[in-house]
């Protein structure tokens, strides 16, 4: 499972797919552009507060999921504990994975 959601967060990061970072991240939720926020599971408790009540506010999925190491990683970046997904298909996809779902496609 680990590998799929972290093969989906990879290309879209290469599409272009994704925002990272609280301040964008946020941005783009307030502005109805973001399908799925992802929040790493060893980010602050405020971190993790603040996103679920802003993705609640706005009716965006939210999901937490791996490690700031390892998602910001995976993505091609640096201390990045929260992913937004700007493509719903991909958002549904992750999501769907997190949960089991299988392969993705």
């Amino acid at each position: 499972m680990t590998n799929n959601v972290n093969g989906l967060l990879g290309i879209s990061a290469k599409a272009g797919k994704i925002v990272s970072g609280s301040d964008a991240v946020l941005e783009k939720i307030m502005s109805g552009k973001v399908y799925l926020t992802i929040v790493a599971e060893d980010a602050s408790e405020k971190t993790i507060k603040n996103f679920k009540f802003y993705s609640e506010k706005y009716n965006v999925d939210f999901e937490l999921y791996g490690t700031i190491e390892n998602n910001s990683k995976t993505i091609g970046k640096k201390n990045r504990a929260i992913i937004g997904i700007t493509e719903k298909n991909l958002a549904e996809n992750i999501k769907k994975v997190i949960h089991g779902g299988g392969e993705f496609g």
